[in-house]
Order: structure tokens, then C-alpha cells, then sequence
């Protein structure tokens, strides 16, 4: 028999698995929910200092009790913060657990602390603060459970409704800061545990993104696709098991049967998706390369407008060939060159979220070099910024310079995603859009765009219908995320003729 022993993410406990592990049991499985001290028990002593090595314990002792039992098969899930002693335990019991299952959950390390994987910077800083604050004691401090509108700063609350986002709140514990601070010790056992990863596309990127950074190079989800660890999607928020709970128990179900979407693993016989061709079929344009920067040049002397591409992102450092030379990218550039308009292509430094600032200031700075160079007319710019790259528009939404003519955006993200923390940031479009005025605005929305991206490009919608901003949206039939070389349709082809017609008539205008 399959038993599945789940363990609740921060600030929660047993409760909120009551409605999953009805369903898990109802369709013949067993289920154990692990009691966290300080979450879902009281501690032995009311002076012990609760720590991540204390959960594992709490771990452990269900793990134990289980394999005591001859023919159980061991599923661990760890949702959230619960990877943590999944994960610790799992370490000191490997050959007692049949998979552990990461739900909406990280990839933990040996040696580094939980508080390492909460999204929000000012939580970070917070728990930081009052373990120092606390003198002797600090370690053994509390974190107390956010406020019912603070939830959104650990996870996307998408597909709570107002009664279980109620019951959250309510029932929420304080973390223990020693769990956050203390970390994780793990001997390398754990590694021979399949894997399986259930992904929460409200709060996070799906297997199509998860296959994009594969194919760009990034190396920890390259390694996932070596290693064949496979992945379910379910269309929700952070808190599935409150937010479709029998969706979840089927997606557990799945995993402990192995089941799963697997990465495709980077292959030298196979085009990574961004770098098949462009969907139209455009000449080669005369090219000049100074630094991070490229110029497709029109015929003529110029002055010319200019069209700056701003790839999105993250994208690893090590990523060969280089955003600039992505066929979307040079696609589009030698497009609107053939038009009369210089397309500029460039690499800014967005390798991580944290990159927000650097890369932002990359792209300011190429957009300057491009307005003085004597073949662009510096009057008639216009910016336009695809997937990841959206954040950075906040920058030119807010009190836009009048050389700027217009802004464009593919498939952007347009708010910082839950998981990012980066809430307080500037770069946040739903935010600037009001100071935008009449800039004009060229929004090309994919129709089967993930969860998560598609909520922050509808906030921006409402937000920019409320205060009158001057936003067109083109809308690309069936198209995906990253479609100018994934979906080569005629509706696809439409789309980029409209966009492109549109920013040039507004940078000529």
C-alpha cells in the first residue's frame, strides 16, 4: 500500500492537508500529515529551541512508525518550507522512502538555510532582524504568520476562496526562526530518491518555461531533465491542497506511480525551441556590433528611427549564442530594418530576478548609445520588450521621455511574480502604467500563455483600462509563450505583421 506522509509549508500544519488526504484515502492510499513542533504540536520542553533539525525529527518519526509496518511504499511530499525535513529526513532514510515529491516547492542544498528560498527580500530581512534582536534567544524567536492580506508575500493566492484564505489566516501558526536560519545538513543518500515535482502554475513557471531554461543552459534545470525527473502541472495557486484539493490528490496519486512530464535534455541533434527560425521569412540586413549591442541598418543615409529589442529573462550567463542572436530577436530587427527603421538587438545582464537593476540600466544605457549615434534619429525611439524582460518597462512607463514614441511588449511579465520577491520593487508595470499618460502602448498577448504570466498581463489590462492609458492588444491565436519560433501559423504571422504595423506607425507617426 501506498502511504503518503505529508508535511504543511510555513506558518501551517496538519489542517490544511484535511481535505486531500480525505480524497488520497478515499481512493485507497493511506495518509499520515506530520505535526511540525511549534506548528501543528506544542514542544516537550516550553523552553526548547525549535529548529529545522527538530522537524526533521518530527519527519522521522513518521517515516520510522510507517516502514515499521511491513508492505507500505513511503511517498514524502513537502510543500513550501516542508521540503526542508522532508528532505533532512529523507537524507537519514533513504531506503525507506519510495519519492519524495516537491510540491510548489525549491530544490534545497545542503548547507544552506530555508530562509535562503523565501521569495520576499523584506521577510528575509525581517526574520534576520529579530534573530539578532533577540540576543541568546534570537534563533529560538518567531516569525508571526502574516496578516489575511499578506499571504500573497509567500505565494500566489490564486484559487483560494474568501473562506479558505479566512481559514488560513485563522489557523495560522508562528514560524519558529531556527527552522528558517538553521541549514540544512544533508550526507548525499537523499539523491538516490526519485524525484517528482508538482508544479503550480499560479505561483510559477510550467514545463514549457521549465523546457525554455533547460534549452537556454540553465544548469540546475538541466540537470533535472539529465537526471529524467518527471513533472506534474496543476492550474492554481501556492495552496492547491486548499485550492482544488481533489485535483491535487490525483496529481500525489500520479507521482507515487512515476508518472509525470519529463524534460527534454539539452541534445546537440535537437534545435532548442528559441533557436528554431523565425516565423517570417525576412532578408539579411547590414549589421554593426559594438559591445553588448547590434544595429540593423535600413537603406539610406538616415537619420532613421529606431526599434530597441530588449530580450527577456532570466537567461544564464553562459547561454551560447547570446540573446542578440536569437532568431526572434535578429527576426524582428531585420524586419522593421527592411522598413525603414534601424532594429537594435542587445545583451543586458539578466541572468537571475535579481538582476532587475543591472540589466535595467544595461538597456538605458544601449538606448542612449543608439539615440547618439548620427544614422538614428533621437526623437523617434521606440522600446520593445519580450517575456521576462517586461519588469523593466516600469521604468519607461513612469514620466516617458518625449523622444520615446512607443512602448511594445510580447508575452511580458508584467508584474513580479509571487515566487520572485520583489513585490516593493520599482519594477512593477501595473504600477507605473498610471504615470504612462498617452505613451503609447503595442501589448501582444499569447492565448495559451501560462497561468501565472496571463494573471499579471490581465492586472495590467485593468489597471491601464482604469486610468485611461493608451494601450492596443493584439491577440496571437493559439499561440505560446515564445511563439514567433514555436507556433509558425498564419494567425501567428498576422499577429507580427499587426504589431509590427503598429509600433511603426506610431515611431513615424
Amino acid at each position: 500500500m501506498t502511504v503518503f506522509i505529508l508535511v504543511a509549508g510555513a506558518f501551517t500544519g496538519p489542517h490544511v492537508w484535511r481535505d486531500t488526504a480525505a480524497r488520497l484515502t478515499a481512493d485507497g492510499a493511506e495518509v499520515r500529515t506530520v505535526a511540525l513542533t511549534g506548528l501543528g504540536r506544542r514542544p516537550g520542553d516550553p523552553g526548547e529551541t525549535v529548529d529545522l533539525e527538530t522537524h526533521v525529527a518530527d519527519v522521522l518519526a513518521v517515516i520510522d512508525g510507517v516502514a515499521a509496518e511491513a508492505g507500505r511504499e513511503i511517498v514524502l511530499v513537502g510543500h513550501d518550507y516542508g521540503i526542508h525535513p522532508v528532505l533532512g529526513a529523507a537524507d537519514r532514510r533513504a531506503g525507506a522512502v519510495a519519492r519524495i515529491v516537491h510540491l510548489d516547492a525549491g530544490m534545497p542544498r545542503d548547507g544552506v538555510p530555508a530562509l535562503a528560498a523565501v521569495p520576499d527580500r523584506r521577510v528575509r530581512d525581517e526574520v534576520v532582524e529579530r534573530a539578532a534582536g533577540g540576543g541568546e534567544r534570537g534563533i529560538g524567536g518567531e516569525l508571526p504568520p502574516p496578516a489575511r492580506d499578506g499571504w500573497s508575500r509567500w505565494g500566489s493566492t490564486a484559487g483560494l476562496s474568501e473562506a479558505a484564505l479566512d481559514g488560513l489566516t485563522a489557523l495560522a501558526a508562528p514560524q519558529p526562526l531556527g527552522t528558517l536560519l538553521q541549514p540544512l545538513r544533508l550526507t548525499g543518500a537523499v539523491a538516490e530518491v526519485p524525484v517528482t515535482g508538482v508544479l503550480c502554475t499560479g505561483n510559477g513557471p510550467g514545463v514549457e518555461v521549465l523546457q525554455i531554461l533547460v534549452d537556454v543552459g540553465d544548469p540546475t534545470v538541466r540537470a533535472l531533465a539529465e537526471a529524467r525527473v518527471p513533472f506534474l502541472e496543476l492550474s492554481t495557486g501556492h495552496w492547491p491542497m486548499l485550492s482544488c484539493p481533489a485535483a491535487l490528490a490525483g496529481a500525489l496519486t500520479e507521482a507515487a506511480a512515476g508518472g509525470g512530464h519529463r524534460l527534454t535534455a539539452a541534445d546537440a541533434a535537437r534545435t532548442p525551441a528559441h533557436l528554431r527560425p523565425f516565423l517570417l521569412d525576412v532578408p539579411e540586413r547590414p549589421r554593426e556590433r559594438a559591445g553588448n549591442t547590434d544595429l540593423y541598418l535600413p537603406d539610406g543615409p538616415g537619420p532613421h528611427p529606431a526599434v530597441v529589442f530588449v530580450h527577456g529573462g532570466p537567461v544564464p550567463a553562459e547561454a551560447r549564442p547570446t540573446p542578440r542572436d536569437w532568431p526572434t530577436l535578429t527576426g524582428y530587427a531585420r524586419h522593421v530594418a527592411g522598413q525603414g527603421v534601424v532594429g537594435v538587438t542587445l545583451d543586458h545582464r539578466l541572468h537571475a530576478v535579481t538582476d532587475y537593476e543591472v540589466a535595467a540600466a544595461d538597456v538605458a544605457d544601449a538606448v542612449e548609445r543608439v539615440r547618439a549615434d548620427p544614422r538614428v534619429d533621437a526623437d523617434r525611439v521606440a522600446l520593445w520588450f519580450f517575456s521576462g524582460g517586461g519588469p523593466i518597462v516600469a521604468d519607461w512607463l513612469t514620466n516617458p521621455p518625449a523622444w520615446l514614441r512607443c512602448v511594445a511588449a510580447n508575452y511580458p511579465i508584467l508584474a513580479p511574480l509571487p515566487s520572485w520577491g520583489l513585490g516593493g520593487s520599482r519594477f512593477h508595470p501595473v504600477r507605473a502604467v498610471s504615470r504612462a499618460g498617452r505613451l503609447p502602448v503595442v501589448l501582444v498577448r499569447a492565448e495559451r500563455e501560462s497561468a501565472d504570466i496571463a494573471a499579471t498581463v490581465e492586472e495590467f489590462l485593468a489597471e491601464a483600462a482604469r486610468c485611461g492609458a493608451n494601450v492596443e492588444v493584439i491577440d496571437v491565436p493559439e499561440g505560446r509563450h515564445g511563439f514567433e519560433t514555436l507556433d509558425p501559423t498564419d494567425g501567428a504571422r498576422e499577429a507580427v505583421h499587426r504589431a509590427v504595423g503598429a509600433v511603426l506607425a506610431r515611431l513615424k507617426g
